[in-house]
Parts: structure tokens; C-alpha cells; sequence
């Protein structure tokens, strides 16, 4: 029996389901049962009957889960997957922005851990911020803690006053407009598609600038046959999937997520059989972080 039979055994067996992010291995993702992005994963872990998740991708995502599904099991494969920019912001400066700020809205990127969420008023992705954010009544926002995700986002809504933190991808910031137009003098025909992670300079050389979800669906439905992609390389297997006549290339310095890499297929086995790496999150505080979750979930669908 190989490993991916085990784990379908297991799944079966314990009432199972995998959900995935695109930035993990090809191999998980090929067994996973949804993968997808952060804002679509966040929907999908509330439309579930399964009553064990288990979810590839880093700790605020599996906290994220457990915080909308409070009564189902949710096991990390591996507990140290984690998220830099997840804790590059804080309750003190959240409360001083607070009592700085009139008619403020704290909008808290869906990629931080879940101590932020609870001070925060709505949650966002890169899918749906410039959507949401539209949709607030509050004229500041203070948006944490990408700094570049917020950049681009107050530049599509400029009726909004911006507070921009200082927190950052490290994967996406690192990249550089010197590595992606050398990919570009040597294929000259492929666009840029960019996440909105990255800086400024890189995002106004872009073709295209959006959600990884959004990147896979320009690079499939664009008549070009090469592109040259400014987000994590996981995103390769989805890409290559819709589009097995097309090329797509990196900077010189590939954009690797040790984090989401470590998630094995052994790894995902263990925990189904063990029930380890589940994610535990107490009630009241719980409940606090679930408010700007759901409001997420709600504009994203209404506004």
C-alpha cells in the first residue's frame, strides 16, 4: 500500500478531510481534497461536514479554521509551520492607533495570528481587501501589518485615509526588479504577474497584480505562453495543471516558503493516526477572534 492510500484509509476512517494550500508541496497537493487560497480555504472549512480538518499550510490558517469551526478537529501536520509576518504587529500599537484615531477601522490581513485578529474589525485577504475595505463605513484604516498588501490596497481605494504598519512578507518583499527583468530580456514575450506582497517597484513592472488565486486564473485565461511569476513557487503545480502547453519562470532567486515546505505526506499520515498537532483555542478568546472572520466572510460575499 503506498502512502497516499494509507492516508486515504485514515481519512475514511476517522471522518477526514485535507484542505491545502497552493504554496505547499505538489504531492499534497495532489492529494488534498480543496486547495486553494486563504480566502477560499476559509470558506470551504465552513461549509464542511467532516469533523476532522486537516490543514496544509502555516499556524494561522489552522487557527483560523479551528476559530470558525470551534466544534470540529483541526491537526497542522506540523505544528512549527509558521508565518513571519503573522506576528509583525501588536496589541499595544493596535490600542494607541485606537485612541489616536477617530472613525478607525484596525483591518487585519488574514495572514496573522489569531492574538491580532481579536483587536482587529474585519479580516481580509488579498483576494477580497480592496472589496471589503471599500465596504467599511469608517473613513481611517489602519491595516495590519503588511505594509505592501496596504500600499496596494489604499491606491484602489483613495477615499480612504491610510495608516499603514510596517510588517511584510519576507518571501515576497525579498524579491527584486533586477532578478525578474533579467528573466524578462531572456523571454521577452512572458508577463509579470505579481502578488500584491511584493513591493512597489515590482508591482509597476507587473502585467497583472493579484491574489494567488488570481494569478492562476489570469495565466489561464491570457492568450500568452509564458509568464513570469512574483509569488511563493508552490503555486507552480496549479499553474502547470491548467496550463500544460505554458511556461512560467522565477526570479533568480526562487521564492520558497521554507514554512509551507515542511508539511510531508508522512507527516499528514501521522497526524491522522495519532490525532496530534491539533490546534486548541479557549472560548472566550475564541469567540472575539471569530467576529472579524466572519464579517470577512459576510462583505466578501455582500459587498
Amino acid at each position: 500500500m503506498t502512502i497516499q492510500e494509507e492516508i486515504l484509509q485514515c481519512k475514511q476512517q476517522k471522518d477526514a478531510i485535507i484542505l491545502a494550500h497552493y504554496y505547499v508541496r505538489p504531492e499534497i497537493q495532489e492529494i488534498a481534497d480543496y486547495v486553494g487560497d486563504s480566502f477560499y480555504l476559509s470558506q470551504v472549512a465552513t461549509q464542511l461536514k467532516e469533523k476532522v480538518i486537516v490543514f496544509c499550510g502555516v499556524s494561522f490558517m489552522g487557527e483560523s479554521a479551528k476559530i470558525l469551526n470551534p466544534e470540529k478537529t483541526v491537526l497542522m501536520p506540523d505544528l512549527s509551520a509558521d508565518c513571519p509576518m503573522a506576528h509583525m504587529a501588536d496589541a499595544k500599537t493596535i490600542l494607541e492607533m485606537r485612541q489616536k484615531y477617530d472613525d478607525l477601522a484596525v483591518v487585519c490581513y488574514i495572514n496573522s495570528d489569531a492574538t491580532l485578529k481579536e483587536l482587529s474589525d474585519v479580516c481580509v485577504t488579498s483576494s477580497n481587501a480592496v472589496k471589503i475595505v471599500k465596504a467599511l463605513p469608517q473613513k481611517n484604516i489602519y491595516f495590519i501589518p503588511d505594509r505592501n498588501l496596504a500600499h496596494f490596497i489604499a491606491q484602489k481605494v483613495p477615499e480612504k485615509n491610510f495608516i499603514f504598519h510596517a510588517g511584510y512578507c519576507p518571501i515576497h518583499d525579498s524579491m527584486q526588479v533586477s532578478e525578474i527583468m533579467a528573466q524578462k530580456a531572456e523571454h521577452p514575450n512572458a508577463k509579470i504577474l505579481a502578488h500584491p506582497e511584493c513591493t512597489q517597484n515590482v508591482l509597476e513592472i507587473a502585467d497583472y497584480v493579484g491574489s494567488t488565486s488570481g494569478i492562476i486564473q489570469f495565466a489561464k485565461q491570457d492568450d500568452a505562453d509564458e509568464f513570469i511569476i512574483c509569488t511563493e513557487e508552490g503555486v507552480t503545480y496549479a499553474l502547470e495543471q491548467d496550463n500544460p502547453t505554458k511556461k512560467f519562470f522565477y526570479p533568480k532567486t526562487t521564492p520558497v516558503c521554507i514554512d509551507m515546505k515542511k508539511i510531508s505526506l508522512e507527516k499528514i499520515l501521522h497526524v491522522l493516526r495519532t490525532g496530534e498537532g491539533e490546534i486548541q483555542i479557549e472560548h472566550p478568546f475564541r469567540e472575539r477572534a471569530k467576529k472579524p472572520l466572519e464579517k470577512m466572510l459576510q462583505l466578501g460575499i455582500e459587498s
